[in-house]
């Protein structure tokens, strides 16, 4: 655009005085910005480093000053987002997986006291999970939460010594309510779904079976979750690890400086055109 802009805007060009005191000849005017020497000035303005060249034209200093002004907020929007990344306190967890938590006793841990978490610990046959059952059943004060409130606000209370264990689907949606202050830990246990019931024989189950299905199918429920769960949730992140990490600079974030951008470019070829035109008139 500075390029364009200078070589359409009859003030930039000029013409250049010999040693011995002449001008040169008008048709040997010269433009100092071209296609190089235009790329420098922008590459010399956003490593702020300056450039020995600057525009003549009111139109060119337009182009000039826009494109400073991006680069100032760019460069700045970035320092300050790498600085937070760099400075950020991150949450560290002591355990990371129930192998973690079945190998260590300062961290109790415990499920509903009625529902199918605890049920799944019970009947597994794996030996991470019955070492996990065995402590669970015997520990005293028992682990046992009568509901998932309870257990919440025990886990808060604990300071870090209670860890709860519950269905995935309500730990993301329990993580992204206020106070924001839990989160959660290592990979699923088990892989299990949810399910309407109907009475046994009913006609309903094939037409329910299907709509479910392509509702799946067709991303609805994703996008269902991702509404209720993370779009309304209150502690601002879909990431269920987002909390020892720095939010990323987004397009959205810089929106507003490429508008301005954008229009001071549009200002300066419309200066540009006003000064092509009336040069030319005064010269007719």
């Amino acid at each position: 655009v500075l390029f364009l802009v200078s070589r359409f805007s009859p003030y930039e060009w000029h013409t250049e005085e010999f040693e011995d005191g002449r001008d040169q000849p008008p048709s040997d005017q010269t433009n100092e910005f071209g296609i190089f020497n235009s790329l420098w000035f922008s590459l010399g303005a956003f490593m702020q480093q300056g450039c020995d060249i600057s525009p003549r034209s009111l139109s060119g200093r337009i182009v000039g000053g826009v494109w400073w002004f991006f680069t100032l907020i760019i460069i700045s929007s970035y320092t300050a987002n790498l600085a937070a990344f760099l400075t950020v306190e991150r949450m560290v967890s002591p355990i990371e997986s129930a192998e973690d938590l079945a190998k260590q006793t300062e961290i109790a841990y415990g499920t509903l006291e009625a529902g199918s978490t605890k049920e799944f610990f019970r009947r597994s046959k794996i030996a991470v999970f019955e070492k996990m059952w065995t402590y669970m059943k015997s520990a005293e004060p028992s682990v046992f939460v009568r509901t998932t409130e309870e257990g919440m606000i025990r886990v808060r209370k604990s300071k870090g010594k209670y860890a709860y264990l519950l269905e995935s689907t309500m730990n993301e949606y329990i993580e992204q309510r206020k106070p924001c202050d839990t989160m959660k830990v290592g990979g699923n246990l088990d892989s299990k779904g949810y399910g309407i019931a109907t009475p046994k024989g009913s006609a309903l189950r094939g037409p329910v079976n299907l709509a479910v299905l392509k509702l799946s199918e067709q991303g609805v429920l994703d996008k269902l979750k991702s509404k209720w769960w993370y779009d309304k949730g209150e502690c601002g992140s879909k990431d269920s690890g987002s909390k020892d990490k720095t939010s990323a600079l987004s397009l959205s974030n810089v929106a507003g400086v490429f508008y301005i951008l954008i229009g001071g470019l549009g200002l300066a070829m419309l200066v540009a055109l006003i000064e092509f035109c009336y040069k030319s008139r005064s010269e007719t």
